[in-house]
Order: structure tokens, then sequence, then C-alpha cells
């Protein structure tokens, strides 16, 4: 098991990851820090370590949310829907057709085919993602999947779920038949840089950081 340390505390959220092989994809697991709800972001390919976490802290996952439908991010969703088959799935709209579709999530070109159960609703800009206590701002960032989805928590500080759009000092891959650089910085200048300074970015891959280190730093999208 991985540290059960929280990778983050934003108030009223405590955030744990837990990263899946072979892609070293960033599972989230977000816990309201006065109850035992939760939502678990992008189960990757090791869904019992998350399961594992789950059942050891007594939490109660009432939602499975998904930035994107590539398979990095989808591969747990059977084995968590199956745990708690009263959670929806949710996706953004544009990327839902991914869950059923190995070669649209790209397992089959890695000889996987991966199937995720369908989505319980999609999810659009200007239609907010609310389940239990947990509201966040969807918007909609297409580039690196042409339906990704960011989501951003209005906690203390912000909390944004970037998925594979915004890494640290990096972006996510625009080579994907359905990517495409200029929307993707545009998306990420327009939207994600609108964010407060202090706002953390919580990625797909790799380490958190801030709108502010990215505005200063990101070598592929610089406000500097």
């Amino acid at each position: 098991m991985q540290s059960c340390q929280p990778l983050v505390t934003a108030s009223p959220f405590e955030v744990y990851r837990i990263i899946s092989r072979p892609f070293y994809e960033n599972t989230y697991v977000v816990i309201q820090s006065k109850s035992k709800d939760c939502l678990i972001v992008d189960p990757g390919f090791e869904p019992e370590a998350v399961i594992q976490f789950v059942d050891e802290h007594q939490l109660a996952p009432i939602a499975i949310v998904l930035t994107h439908g590539h398979s990095d991010h989808i591969a747990g969703v059977a084995s968590i829907k199956q745990q708690w088959p009263s959670a929806p799935v949710l996706i953004g709209h544009g990327d839902a057709a991914k869950l059923s579709d190995p070669v649209a999530n790209l397992s089959a070109g890695y000889g996987i085919d991966v199937i995720s159960p369908p989505a319980d609703a999609v999810l659009r800009e200007g239609e907010d993602l609310q389940v239990g206590d947990f509201r966040a701002t969807v918007v909609e960032i297409p580039g690196h999947s042409v339906g990704h989805v960011v989501f951003w928590f209005a906690s203390d500080p912000v909390l944004i779920f970037a998925g594979d759009v915004l890494f640290r000092e990096g972006i996510g891959r625009t080579d994907f038949p359905d990517g495409d650089f200029s929307s993707l910085e545009s998306g990420i200048v327009n939207k994600l840089y609108k964010l407060p300074d202090s706002a953390i970015v919580l990625p797909g891959h790799g380490e958190p950081t801030t709108i502010g280190h990215e505005k200063k730093h990101n070598p592929f999208v610089s406000l500097s």
C-alpha cells in the first residue's frame, strides 16, 4: 500500500494518490474531511490498491469521476463499479464512447482490450459536477482527447483535477487521433490560467504543481 498521508489537503478535502503501473497514472481518492464520502478519480490499471485503500479507511465512494476515456484512466472502472455498484460513472460527453471501444481508448494498440461499464451520466461545461456534498466546475479542454474535461473545486486553495491536460512543466500528448495542440493550448491559457496562481493542479501523471508555477515555467504553454 502506498503512503497513507494525504497528498494534498485543501479545506474541506483531503486528496490521496494511488499510482497505477504500467503508465504510472495517478488515481485520486478525494475525501470530504468531515465525512467518509469520497470520489474516485480516474481509476487505472491497479484498482485492487484503490479498493484496499477505501476499505482500510472505511470510506464510501459516491462517484467514479473520469477526466477522459483513455485506457490508463478507465482500466479500473469495472472493478470499482463491481465493488460499489451504486457509485455512478461520470465522464465528459465527448469521451463517453471511448469507455466501450478499445481502439478509441487506445488499449487495443497495446494488445489489451479495456472495456469499461458505460457512463451513468455525461458531463458538459456549464453543467457542474454535483454529487453528495461535492461540487465542482466542469471545464471542457480538448486537445489530448476530444472529450477531455477538467474539474476544479472552489476549496482553499482551489483544487484542479487536470487529467492529461496540464502536468508539472508539461502538457498532455496531442499526437493521438483526436488530439490537437492548438485546442489544448487555448484551453490551458483561456481557462486554467485564469484561475488563481495558488490553485493546485493534480495531473494524471507526475507530481502536483500550481497554476502560478506553470504560467512561469511550463515550456509548452508559458505566459512569462
